[in-house]
């Protein structure tokens, strides 16, 4: 398969979890973060930040792709980007990290929706319209179908893109994010995995 076909099914694989990343209940896609434990024939096992164990089927139309630090400068008006955030007590946003979308991903889980990365946390996917420098990092206007919303992001805060990845990059003691449908108790279809590579974890 070639990685431009790589690509193209990552991405597909991506639009569907990203349609379906504000779900998490029974039969819906869910989102698991962990360490791989083990990765052989089309099984990957996951030791959960939760705790748990879980096995993940890889199939033919998983999607895999693995991320790459960038700089927040790289973030330009016209980028389409992932925010994760938290709310301040003035409920102002403030990026915990930030995915920028290759261009052939753009439209990806478009909109802004409750995330699990801490207490009241959102998910903003969506075009950057202006970035402007602040007191404490860049504040970017981002607009969506249906809205919009200013994100503050400070200049520690990952800021990362997908780039290809590879079933041998599969490896114990890998971090990954996993957006699997649930088959049985501990069991799940895999539709989309980004595995560290190059000690570059992903953030989301």
């Amino acid at each position: 398969m070639s990685t431009r076909i790589k690509l193209a099914v990552s991405f597909v694989a991506l639009a569907f979890a990203g349609a379906a990343f504000a779900q998490s209940s029974a039969g819906k896609p869910e989102r698991i973060r962990g360490e791989i434990v083990s990765f052989g024939g089309s099984t990957l096992k996951v030791h959960r930040r939760s705790g748990d164990t879980v096995t993940i089927d890889m199939q033919e139309s998983s999607g895999l792709n693995a991320v790459k630090a960038i700089e927040l400068s790289d973030i330009k008006p016209g980028s389409y980007v992932g925010a994760a955030a938290m709310p301040g007590p003035d409920g102002k946003l403030t990026a915990k990290e930030v995915l920028v979308f290759p261009e052939a991903a753009r439209g990806t889980g478009e909109g802004h929706y409750a995330w699990d990365l801490g207490t009241n946390s959102t998910m903003t996917n969506a075009n950057v319209d202006t970035v402007v420098q602040g007191t404490s990092g860049r504040d970017l206007k981002l607009s969506y179908k249906g809205g919009t919303s200013t994100i503050t992001v400070p200049a520690n805060v990952p800021v990362v893109t997908l780039i290809p990845a590879t079933r041998a990059d599969l490896t114990t003691g890998k971090k990954v994010f996993v957006v699997a449908t649930s088959k049985s108790a501990g069991s799940y279809d895999g539709k989309f995995v980004v595995v560290e590579k190059d000690g570059v974890a992903p953030p989301m």
